[in-house]
């Protein structure tokens, strides 16, 4: 008798269901919640944690890094996505920040890399060569990313940082 009560139940629903979804047109939001399944997004976020602590990292450099041309911030947070450095550092992401920013500053060879891939980007964007510095020459007045440039940048970026220690 339950059994009995309960189907006529499920098919009642059924029906006013349909009747409802007849008025209403049918949205992508509507198809992507029915393939994921009832309570699939109960209590969780969409956007994986990878991805949430990358758009930290990208928000957090557009918002603090003082980079007119806007090449060195791509290049940064490009070098920062899946890096082993944000994959350790999931939950805070500003310390993957922190930790990059330092290596950076300490090497050297990885600071001009950084200035070189700032250069290429710029050039690309800019639809001109790029200007790329020479050892012992003095740096065109046109080159928008130098090594000295790009130190001073990233140093001042460090010191924003809310947990940075000088």
């Amino acid at each position: 008798m339950a059994n009995d009560r309960e189907k006529q139940r499920t098919e009642t629903d059924s029906e006013i269901e349909r009747e409802i979804r007849e008025g209403r047109k049918l949205t992508a939001k509507d198809l992507m919640a029915r393939l994921a399944g009832p309570g699939a997004m109960k209590g969780a976020s969409p956007v994986s944690p990878v991805q949430q602590a990358e758009n930290e990292i990208g928000s957090w450099l557009g918002n603090n890094l003082q980079d007119d041309c806007g090449q060195l911030r791509v290049v940064l947070h490009r070098n920062l996505k899946g890096s082993e450095c944000l994959l350790e550092n999931l939950d805070q992401p500003l310390t993957a920040i922190e930790e990059y920013l330092r290596r950076l500053l300490a090497t050297d060879n990885l600071l001009k890399e950084i200035v070189r891939e700032a250069d290429v980007e710029w050039g690309r964007v800019m639809d001109e060569r790029p200007h790329f510095e020479r050892e012992g020459a003095a740096a065109n007045p046109d080159d928008p990313y130098t090594c000295i440039g790009v130190r001073k940048t990233l140093g001042d970026a460090l010191e924003r940082l809310p947990h940075a220690t000088k």
